[in-house]
């Protein structure tokens, strides 16, 4: 059975791969108390209408003022030279009034720090991003330029506010989007107009700030100065944090909207100057950068990064067991090369799959030299440091990722592993085996389960016996309620 913590993943013996490992992109959050329950819904009755009504009114008229703003300005204007004259002293009072929607939320925004000026820092770093609330930030820094999505500014109403920041656009149809982004901010940082600064969350998606994972590049390719940004939500209920799994948008915003107060704490770091090394290398820039904040921030640095979102979500549609543990698998292997030969899938192509390998032997059939990534691979799946592992185990938890799309998929991949003499049928210690690492259920009920599917005379499982018995393990473990449903 797996046991689920915010930020990690704790998994039982059977199916544990790596303890403790952080998991940045789920929140758990329930109310758990009876007290909180009655509070939450009498606020609901009493408080929430009131501040709603506050805050749309507050919304409307920074929408109207925006609009104002704007008007008689095309995209090509927005995108060509800075806002001036009148249009610029309305900033203020659009970010007064965005301030204002916080405040009527219950929220208080407490800032530390000096936010340093254009001259000094260009660009402002802030990390890390764990809520749509972190809007907040834009009303703070006085409405700098953001990298928004074009769909966004497309938007009759949100699209407004987020247009009058004279944004940088990512278009999702253009496949040089990217350069084309950096390029305009390497011009706006370098321009001898008075562009606002350009503010950038540089993780690209949210997280549940146990960890800072991967920057993105973006912001340190132009190699100037940038001014790092902490943002913390030092709540006892932690009812902002939206991640790929946890709760929606609309429960996370009820849930604020009747807690009595709420705070948000920004906290301005003093401006960071990379050296020549750094300017001529982003990657290196933004892993020093991280390091800064993480350091300030008081949480480690992760190697995760928002591509590994979309892969770890297609481990949980799948039901895959040990997802933390697969996610730092597909790491390891393409810093080895493997992903990119695709070797395990050559290994599967070989038939005859080996059972269990050393650590040279495990180098091997992989076919790269036995250094300190391949050996953290190894010890990956030695769950009892026994100095070797089960090579099946190995394949199967790694194309059921890149190769499967679907769990039938995953259960027909296993048979072909664990039947290394391609006769069609596996032994039931076998058939065991493989159901248990595709599957997130414990051998004794698979075993159980077997018994039901196939004949007491029988040695061997066939492939139909195979998904007959993963059917009706995983029709037994499916929770009442969702049998109901469907």
């Amino acid at each position: 059975m797996q046991s689920k913590q915010n930020g990690k993943m704790c998994s039982g013996d059977e199916y544990s791969i790596s303890p403790d490992i952080i998991n940045p992109f789920v929140h758990n959050l329930e109310l758990s108390t009876t007290y909180d329950k009655i509070k939450t819904a009498v606020l609901t009755v009493v408080l929430l209408p009131l501040r709603l009504l506050a805050i749309v009114h507050l919304l409307v008229a920074a929408w109207l003022l925006a609009c104002l703003g704007l008007a008689g300005l095309s995209e090509h204007d927005l995108r060509s030279r800075p806002l001036s004259g009148w249009r610029r002293r309305l900033t203020p009072l659009i970010c007064a009034l965005g301030k204002g929607t916080y405040q009527a939320g219950g929220m208080s925004i407490t800032v530390r720090g000096h936010q340093a000026s254009r001259r000094e820092a260009p660009i402002l770093v802030v990390a890390p991003h764990s809520t749509f609330l972190d809007a907040s930030i834009t009303y703070v820094t006085g409405f700098p330029s953001i990298i928004a999505r074009r769909e966004s500014g497309c938007n009759p109403f949100i699209g407004k506010l987020i247009n009058y920041t004279q944004p940088v656009y990512v278009w999702r149809d253009d496949p040089n989007s990217r350069q084309n982004s950096i390029r305009e901010i390497i011009e706006r940082v370098n321009s001898e107009q008075d562009w606002p600064q350009i503010l950038i969350f540089p993780e690209g998606t949210c997280t549940n700030r146990s960890c800072l994972i991967t920057f993105k590049q973006g912001a340190f390719c132009p190699g100037v100065p940038v001014q790092p940004v902490c943002i913390r939500y030092p709540n006892k209920l932690d009812t902002v944090t939206w991640t790929w799994e946890g709760p929606g948008a609309l429960k996370l915003l009820w849930l604020t909207l009747t807690r009595l107060h709420s705070n948000c704490e920004i906290e301005f770091l003093p401006v960071y100057r990379p050296n020549p090394e750094e300017q001529r290398d982003p990657k290196l820039f933004a892993s020093n950068v991280r390091q800064v904040m993480a350091k300030a921030l008081g949480v480690p640095v992760s190697d995760y990064a928002y591509d590994d979102c979309r892969l770890m979500t297609k481990v949980r549609q799948m039901n895959l067991p040990c997802a933390p543990g697969l996610m730092e698998a597909h790491k390891l292997r393409h810093k080895l090369g493997l992903a990119q030969r695709r070797a395990e899938e050559q290994c599967l192509a070989r038939q005859g799959c080996e059972g269990r390998v050393d650590l040279e032997q495990f180098a091997r059939l992989l076919g790269v030299p036995a250094c300190d990534d391949l050996q953290q691979l190894f010890r990956l799946y030695d769950k009892t440091s026994s100095g070797s592992v089960d090579f099946r185990e190995y394949l199967l938890s790694v194309l059921s990722v890149s190769v499967a799309n679907n769990s039938q998929e995953v259960l027909d991949l296993a048979f072909k592993i664990y039947d290394c003499s391609g006769s069609g049928r596996l032994s039931v210690p076998d058939a065991v085996k493989a159901l248990s690492c595709a599957l997130a259920v414990s051998p004794e009920d698979l075993r159980a389960a077997l018994k039901r599917a196939v004949p007491a005379d029988k040695n061997h499982v066939s492939l139909e016996e195979f998904r007959a018995c993963a059917g009706g393990v995983q029709e037994a473990n499916t929770p009442r309620d969702n049998k109901k449903a469907s």
